[in-house]
């Protein structure tokens, strides 16, 4: 089973999520829609359905883009995952949303919430410093991400994980054949 984390201001009906579901089938693809902006509830929720999931399939591999990256690279090391992906992932969000702050507006669903400095804060509480632990990751990443800079998780990653790095592109990816292709010789 696959379980897709959506990043900031999207949900698990986005166009990563549609696309991993009906190319990937019929690997099952979960994609929930959980609130990115509150990192201690964003934890909880999917903490708690990565534990349903597992009951069902304990074979669980985890892809998440932005800040599904972020919060798939804290969940995989508190649950047995048999991989993680990360797709643009912002894996220093306390850095990059305090430019963010202040009201926010959902791109999929239309929701309008106030991003505060304190939930900014509490990402830090889920932040993995010791990456060379073993679990096996994998990043793809477009060098004309324009809203986080990949060299951040080329350079943690570097010596722990395998890269893929693509010339061009943005922060929405535009090299998902090649993700799914990974996947379907991975999983």
């Amino acid at each position: 089973m696959i379980l897709y984390l959506h990043g900031l201001n999207s949900a698990g009906t986005a166009g990563k999520a549609i696309t991993l579901r009906e190319s990937l089938a019929p690997i099952p693809v979960v994609s929930p829609s959980y609130p990115a902006h509150r990192p201690k509830q964003a934890v909880a929720e999917l903490s708690q359905l990565i534990e349903e999931l597992i009951k069902k399939d304990p074979k669980l591999m985890i892809v998440g883009s932005s800040m599904g990256g972020f919060y798939g690279q804290y969940l995989a090391r508190q649950f047995p995952v048999t991989q993680l992906i990360m797709i643009n992932p912002a894996l220093q969000p306390w850095e990059l949303l305090d430019q963010r702050e202040g009201e926010q507006q959902n791109f999929v669903t239309g929701e309008r919430y106030l991003l505060t400095k304190e939930e900014i804060q509490q990402t830090r509480n889920y932040e993995i410093k010791a990456i060379n632990d073993g679990m096996p990751t994998t990043l793809f990443l477009d060098r004309g991400d324009e809203t986080i800079d990949y060299q951040v998780a080329a350079d943690m990653y570097r010596d722990s994980g395998e890269l893929k790095i693509f010339e061009g592109g943005d922060h929405r990816f535009q090299h998902m054949k090649e993700v799914i292709a990974y996947i379907q010789a991975h999983y």
